[in-house]
């Protein structure tokens, strides 16, 4: 490859001489898309300084007018705004982990009476698995048992073997009528088990959370192919999107550990 030389002058220009160079279109020659297509294909530009040649990254937009293409930077409201949708859809998915993660934590009984206990339970109603809540009203006429009374007596048998299942730590009674469900007291065993549950299901929060992570980080590298950020952006918007994820993280830790409070007392 032949080499130039870089006159004083050139070598002083800013480098937004280069990233705003218009490249016209000879009359027809398809020079214009081959030398559109070399320069969209890297984020990478020369700088010239004091005569010395160095490369740093930017992302790169090519716009086109009146058969001239016109090469310019994102700007920085572009970067902004791109991290904002991405950012913001990670933290609503994160919250909705947050929330998943409390209303597993709720199914674990504590020794005391909480229709949330069945939260989790599903029944084959008609050959289909439902939420118990859906078909059967749920009470609590005092601390130590629950009153579960199905829309359809029919379901009676089934909603009993669906609790059993469950193995929550209760048995059912049905009287044909309604299911008196009682909760005795928790035994050490059980207490040790109740809390290896909440263990195991606070790091099924976790996990949720680093793969909401990953998925935006795929979403930032897929901008950076389009040259719609340059690789330092995507670092940068990499290890804002950490410090989100660490911040949820500590979240389930509080709500694991407030549990286990509650599982100490009982």
């Amino acid at each position: 490859m032949a080499l130039h030389a870089v006159s004083p002058a050139a070598a002083a220009s800013p480098p937004c001489a280069l990233s705003s160079a218009r490249l016209p279109q000879r009359p027809g020659c398809g020079c214009l898309s081959s030398r559109s297509s070399l320069l969209s294909s890297s984020t990478n530009f020369m700088k010239l300084h004091s005569g010395a040649v160095g490369f740093f990254s930017a992302p790169l937009v090519i716009q086109y007018s009146d058969k001239r293409a016109v090469l310019r930077h994102a700007t920085i409201e572009e970067i902004e705004a791109e991290k904002t949708i991405i950012e913001d859809q990670a933290k609503e998915k994160m919250e909705k982990a947050i929330e998943t993660v409390q209303t597993n934590f709720n199914t674990v009984r504590t020794g005391r009476a909480n229709p949330a206990m069945l939260d989790r339970i599903e029944v084959e109603y008609y050959g289909t698995p439902v939420n118990l809540k859906s078909i059967a009203q749920i009470n609590t006429p005092d601390a130590t048992s629950l009153l579960i009374q199905p829309y359809d007596k029919t379901c009676l048998k089934l909603i009993e073997k669906a609790i059993v299942a469950a193995n929550i730590g209760v048995t059912p009674s049905n009287d044909g009528e309604v299911i008196r469900v009682t909760v005795p007291p928790l035994t050490s065993d059980r207490r040790k088990e109740m809390t290896k549950t909440v263990a195991k299901l606070s790091e099924e929060g976790k996990v949720a959370i680093r793969n909401i992570r990953r998925d935006a980080i795929k979403a930032y590298d897929k901008l950076e192919k389009e040259k719609k950020l340059s690789e330092d952006n995507v670092k940068d918007l990499s290890a804002d999107l950490q410090k989100l994820t660490d911040e949820y993280m500590k979240k389930v830790e509080a709500i694991q550990k407030q549990k286990e409070q509650e599982l100490s007392k009982v």
